[in-house]
């Protein structure tokens, strides 16, 4: 999932600073798509899970699907980067992949604009497939971009609050915030100042903070990036506004800016048993539903709770949406197996138990409406949480774009500026942000 090999803004800086031409992949049209798919072929399969475990999970689903079409076999190769599914793709050949998957939804733009990955609605319509019967509309945004379907979702990411329960019930809070008004109570109530630093900090706001991105948050808020022409909207949407205001707000009640990146350089890593959540520095953290297996692989020595975020005071009826991501699969357009190519981005993405049992070994969301519903789930009781947030009507994802997370990039570098006190004017400063991103994404047309 993105965020699980790198940082959100790690992950969004290698976005931005990727590039693909329209000119640099020649490979077939997939209305031409000749090969017979119930000829003997060979795939392979790129994909960007590395750790042994899931490595593992994807090489059971790769030998569940050979099961099931046995004239095909595929070559799964693990640990792939965009950077190097971009270079594949733009070289072609035959090193280059047939299948491809990638955890950056924000690349979506640059697989459809450019004609990375194959135009998938010949396929579709053959298989008769009912899109929006079959995944949940944000999941279907992230995988489109201006009309061309060039992926399809493969797992699903959830991102909601992790709690403390033995620090709740200490302080006397009795159940998680549903506002961001009762968060702000509670993370009040969980801190313990210590000299210039702290014992135990309610929650870590600062954007620098695991997780705490301008696009996680402003998620709550419900927003709108660009009008009907493709023009930022970030600083006319109020959304934006009141995110940064909140957010800025909970860094003063909290003790400062300074004083909380001075805590938070004291963190451990957020891939490993010292997670500051993990270790009780943080009683409250804003996360994805992986988590929920890192604190029990980490043993914490608390009771874990889990929940939506906030929502704002006025959205109160909205309470249980969440911002949604997650891992999607395309056909490169170079490969000259696109049909078999087809059979398993089908399965991988449509076949349900193919779909619970991937999700199950990777300990991730289902993407599929049959998958969420299946009585085979067989994960931690608390993971029903984010199998509700997935499903919740206002959940929302960020757009893609032709320039990738870019524009996420540009808010986020803004976000740095403002909760540090370097850009005192928030209006003037979101009205700069729209010109660059708009800026930006004329000259990647």
């Amino acid at each position: 999932m993105p965020a699980r090999r790198r940082t959100a803004a790690a992950a969004l800086a290698l976005t931005a600073a990727a590039a693909l031409t329209a000119t640099a992949c020649t490979g077939a049209a997939p209305s031409g798509a000749t090969d017979d798919p119930k000829a003997r072929t060979t795939l392979t399969f790129w994909h960007g899970w590395s750790a042994p475990g899931e490595v593992k999970a994807v090489n059971a689903a790769v030998e569940r699907f050979e099961r099931d079409h046995p004239n095909i076999t595929v070559k799964a190769v693990p640990n792939i980067t965009d950077d190097k599914i971009q270079q594949a793709l733009r070289a072609g050949g035959s090193n280059a992949p047939d299948v491809v998957s990638s955890f950056t939804t924000d690349n979506v733009g640059k697989f459809c604009s450019s004609g990375a990955f194959a135009d998938l609605k010949p396929f579709i319509d053959k298989a008769k497939l009912d899109l929006e019967k079959t995944f949940a509309k944000p999941r279907l945004d992230y995988t489109t971009f201006e009309g061309k379907r060039c992926a399809l979702p493969l797992l699903g990411d959830a991102y909601g609050l992790y709690y403390n329960k033995d620090a709740f019930a200490e302080a006397g809070i009795t159940a998680p915030p549903k506002t961001w008004s009762e968060f702000d109570t509670v993370a009040r109530k969980l801190t313990k100042p210590k000299g210039d630093s702290y014992e135990q900090l309610g929650f870590m706001p600062v954007f620098h903070g695991y997780e705490t991105t301008p696009g996680h948050l402003v998620a709550q808020w419900s927003p709108s990036y660009f009008d009907a022409d493709g023009r930022s909207t970030v600083a006319e949407d109020p959304a934006f506004a009141a995110m940064f205001t909140w957010q800025k707000n909970l860094i003063e009640k909290l003790g400062g800016f300074a004083k909380l990146e001075k805590y938070r350089n004291t963190f451990g890593d957020e891939w490993g048993a010292k997670h500051p959540f993990h270790t009780g520095q943080v009683a409250m953290q804003l996360d994805g539903e992986w988590r929920l297996g890192m604190t029990a692989d980490a043993k914490v020595p608390f009771e874990v709770g889990v929940a939506p975020l906030p929502v704002p005071d006025d959205q109160v009826a909205d309470y249980g949406k969440g911002y949604l991501s997650g891992t999607i699969v395309g056909i490169a357009s170079t490969s000259a197996r696109q049909n078999a190519a087809w059979e398993l981005v089908k399965y991988l993405t449509t076949d349900t138990d193919a779909v619970v049992d991937f999700a199950n070994e990777l300990r991730n969301v289902p993407s599929t409406h049959d998958a969420l519903a299946s009585p085979k789930l067989k994960l931690d009781p608390r993971f029903t949480t984010f199998l509700d947030i997935a499903r919740h009507p206002k959940s929302n994802t960020t757009p893609a774009s032709v320039n990738g997370g870019a524009y996420q990039v540009t808010l986020q570098e803004f976000g740095y500026l403002y909760e540090s006190g370097r850009e005192k004017d928030l209006k003037a400063g979101l009205e700069r942000v729209a010109r660059q991103i708009d800026t930006d994404i004329e000259k990647a047309k």
